[in-house]
């Protein structure tokens, strides 16, 4: 997030578009709702589902998954043809705005074109354009439902896009905000858990990080960029892939077209599991290590705003559990290095030493409130705001983004398309909150599909459907409402007796290598 969460209520105009935010980020959801409510600020939803927040919009919009750059493209069309866009911030802070406006203007990104390709009208393309291109200060807020594409890079973009020509970017209450998916995304990226980038963000081609690197930890590292973790379960399903460290995470659950992920399981010839469960993914492990929950270890949390917190420990953990450096520390001790940290506020220091974001934020100071990145020594006070007065590479870059439909298309064979998300009262794969009855008696598997479709496949409420992507099928109820489109059909992916992932398609974003779990084709059939 460019922005903070503190900054919701100084915006005069809201977007939310691919983020069921009620549902997968809540406490956020509640400020926007309060925001809302209090007559500060307008929402706008843009969304194949009508999310709850819908509810509190001024206007929503269904577009066809996988349409949102042409949606994006559309609205930025109209804020140029009228004039809305913010001129002198585009003078003073941006580059490439005459090639990029080329692109956008042209006929193609007209609203009554646009609405044959997103299923928009094109009135509502133009009232979003208007309120959103003459508010003082709008805010987008985002998440996976603009990210699990095969366009998704495409998507972030043209976001960018949209908010710099509004000048919107660098502003309180504005800017470009993605919704962190679990608890500590943020700070899994930020300490190096991407194949490319050691913590911080310095890139492994860079010889002086690599130097740096090598020094503060003596030893020689490999400077070759890694593989993302679908092309991890594609290297295994093929051999070339031998060994597989996993950690808090289900891909059995979790990953894409799941008949292909066991297969990859099957077939590694060393797998370790390391969570606090017995995981579905656990299973196929040759060895388990148990590793110690959130409330049996100190240490810190990144959130969604860039807010390091705090996490202290409050009971210890059963006998045999150790904490996850711990764990990680006596398996590379035996695999011949010499680690000697002796607790979480060693390795804090360690990372305040080499990562330049987190140079101020020590043990110490982290508090009760927490610290947000960039801080980069101890007299800094955070950084809520990014790109306050110029970008941090200069000038913002503008690139026209053109239009792709997704991998995988509706045809006669598989006439639906089938989408992915979350419900309220499960938490990702259900590793943890699967394990609390309650929750578990409040929502269960389910295929929402729209009155139309039900009224024409003369399905009712409740029963029992069969879904089939070219991957595989499962069953499941049938939720009949009027808040998904016609054609569309939702899965939440949490549960294993209905594994939505077992149908999504493994396609990937050619940059991000995020696989596209928003689209694929689909077709349901009542079982007799």
């Amino acid at each position: 997030m460019t922005n903070d969460i503190s900054g919701i209520k100084k915006a005069d105009v809201i977007l939310i578009i691919g983020s069921d935010t009620s549902a997968a980020h809540p406490i956020i959801a509640a400020r926007i709702k309060q925001a809302v409510r209090e007559g500060i600020s307008k929402l706008i939803v843009i969304d194949p589902k009508k999310i709850v927040m819908a509810d509190y919009a001024e206007i929503y919009a269904a577009q066809r998954p996988g349409t949102d750059v042409a949606v994006l493209n559309c609205i930025m069309h109209e804020i140029l043809k009228n004039g809305w866009e913010d001129k002198e911030y585009i003078k003073k802070r941006l580059e490439g705005f005459d090639k990029f406006k080329a692109e956008i203007i042209q006929e193609k990104y007209e609203p009554e074109n646009i609405e044959k390709i997103s299923g928009i009208p094109a009135k509502t393309l133009k009232r979003i354009a208007e309120l959103f291109g003459k508010a003082p200060i709008a805010s987008i807020f985002y998440a996976m439902g603009i990210t699990q594409h095969t366009t998704g890079s495409d998507n972030v973009w043209s976001i960018a896009n949209l908010q710099m020509i509004c000048g919107n970017i660098g502003v309180e209450g504005g800017g470009v905000n993605p919704l962190r998916g679990q608890s500590n995304v943020q700070g899994a990226c930020d300490m190096g858990g991407l194949p490319n980038v050691y913590p911080g963000y310095q890139k492994v081609v860079d010889p002086n990080v690599q130097a740096k690197f090598e020094k503060a930890w003596n030893c020689k590292l490999n400077n070759k960029v890694g593989i993302t973790l679908t092309e991890m379960f594609d290297s295994a399903y093929k051999g070339t892939l031998k060994a597989l460290f996993v950690m808090g995470e289900n891909p059995y659950l979790s990953d894409p077209d799941q008949t292909h992920i066991i297969k990859a399981m099957e077939r590694i010839n060393f797998m370790v599991v390391q969570d606090i469960f017995i995981t579905e993914t656990a299973e196929y492990a040759d060895v388990i290590l148990p590793a110690a929950t959130f409330a049996e270890k100190n240490g810190h949390f990144t959130n969604t705003e860039r807010r390091v917190q705090r996490l202290n420990k409050v009971i210890e953990p059963p006998k045999g559990v150790r904490t996850d450096w711990e764990i990680i520390q006596l398996i590379a001790n035996a695999m011949g290095s010499n680690w000697s940290y002796k607790s979480a506020k060693d390795i804090t220091k360690e990372i305040n030493e080499l990562t330049p974001q987190y140079g101020g934020i020590t043990w110490e100071r982290v508090g009760r409130d927490g610290l947000q990145w960039p801080c980069p020594n101890i007299k800094h006070p955070g950084t809520p705001l990014l790109h306050k007065d110029k970008f941090a590479c200069g000038k913002g870059i503008l690139k026209g983004i053109n239009f792709r439909e997704p991998a995988e298309l509706p045809d006669d064979e598989y006439p639906l398309i089938m989408t992915t998300g979350r419900v309220l009262e499960q938490f990702h794969t259900g590793t943890m909150s699967m394990k609390t009855e309650g929750l578990n008696n409040l929502a269960g598997p389910m295929v929402m599909i729209s009155v139309q479709d039900a009224e024409k496949m003369k399905i009712c409420n409740g029963e029992i459907l069969k879904i089939s992507t070219r991957r595989g099928e499962i069953t499941a109820p049938a939720f009949v409402t009027k808040r998904i489109s016609t054609g569309v059909i939702y899965i939440p992916f949490h549960y294993k007796e209905s594994p939505a992932n077992r149908l999504t398609n493994s396609a990937i974003d050619p940059i991000a290598k995020i696989p596209e779990y928003k689209v694929c084709a689909a077709k349901i059939e009542k079982i007799i």
